[in-house]
């Protein structure tokens, strides 16, 4: 908001919008000349049928399948990003996730606050020399590879959009594709975008070509993996485990299937949910409408 403030724009602060009445938030949409949101509210068609005045929404985080992209670029409506401010938090959560499930961290801590003690049931395994695919090559993509090098993990990485000699360069061994990495990878993460062409990416037929001992990672967006045929995969023993933060609804609801799921790591969207990750991802925000607003700079 300082940053806002300082440079001279006024500011319509609504925390509880996306609680607020539709007409209440066309006619806020109307007034204004930007809109920023993080995760909430969804900025639907509806809502962005008659914009008034709006000429950009900047989405204070990378995603933005909370917005509708296209119903915005009808209307002449900039949606810009910030692909930045928590690429740290992101990668450092799906390390974090690949320990608790390969040291069973959060079972093995239930255990003892129930009263148990009980060392050979939560056998671990380490992450030196195991294999980590990593399907796709963005900012965190690639924070998430450094870590597991510093690691001692061999690193396989595949991005349709980034070129096998760059992949070597950034010191991965490149994959041909996600079926060819699938049966070699010990632990698999996502870091790509919820598209109509990656949503569920990783279906039945994909976590059956895995090895039995491998673990599956999404800090990246719900709906790129099949969660039922997740869930089934992790009854099944058809792989050893599962690190997911992120829902294809949100909040997940209590018949999600992976709640109920054996092996199984799951934190509520969590991935930028650091005191600076939401710093940065404000400031980055506030800084791309300041530059959209009074110098006509499109970033992101």
């Amino acid at each position: 908001l300082e940053v806002l403030q300082k440079a001279g724009l006024e500011i319509d602060n609504c925390p509880t919008f996306k609680d607020l009445p539709k007409p209440e938030q066309k006619s806020r949409i109307r007034a204004a000349d930007a809109m920023i949101c993080r995760s909430q509210p969804k900025v639907t068609a509806e809502l962005l049928e008659e914009p008034g005045k709006l000429r950009a929404i900047a989405r204070a985080g990378v995603g933005v399948d909370t917005i509708d992209t296209a119903a915005a670029t009808r209307k002449g409506i900039v949606v810009m990003n910030t692909p930045g401010g928590n690429t740290v938090s992101a990668a450092e959560h799906t390390i974090a996730l690949m320990f608790a499930l390969a040291r069973q961290i959060p079972a093995a801590d239930a255990t003892m606050k129930a009263g148990g003690w009980d060392r050979k049931k939560f056998m671990g395994t380490e992450l030196t020399g195991k294999t980590l695919g990593i399907v796709g090559l963005g900012r965190i993509g690639q924070e998430v590879a450094k870590r597991a090098k510093g690691l001692g993990m061999e690193v396989v990485g595949f991005d349709p959009f980034v070129a096998s000699a760059k992949v070597a360069e950034l010191g991965m061994t490149p994959g041909a594709n996600l079926e060819a990495m699938l049966p070699v990878v010990d632990f698999l993460t996502l870091h790509i975008p919820l598209t109509p062409e990656t949503k569920g990416v990783v279906g039945a037929k994909q976590l059956a070509s895995m090895k039995k001992t491998a673990r599956v990672l999404n800090v990246a967006r719900g709906g790129i993996i099949d969660e039922a045929a997740l869930a089934e995969a992790l009854k099944a023993g058809t792989i050893a485990g599962a690190g997911i933060d992120v829902f294809s609804t949100e909040p997940a609801p209590a018949d999600n299937p992976l709640r109920g799921a054996p092996n199984v790591v799951l934190t509520p969207h969590l991935g930028a949910s650091t005191s600076e990750a939401q710093e940065n991802v404000a400031l980055e925000a506030a800084g791309l409408i300041r530059d959209f607003l009074q110098k006509g700079i499109v970033a992101n």
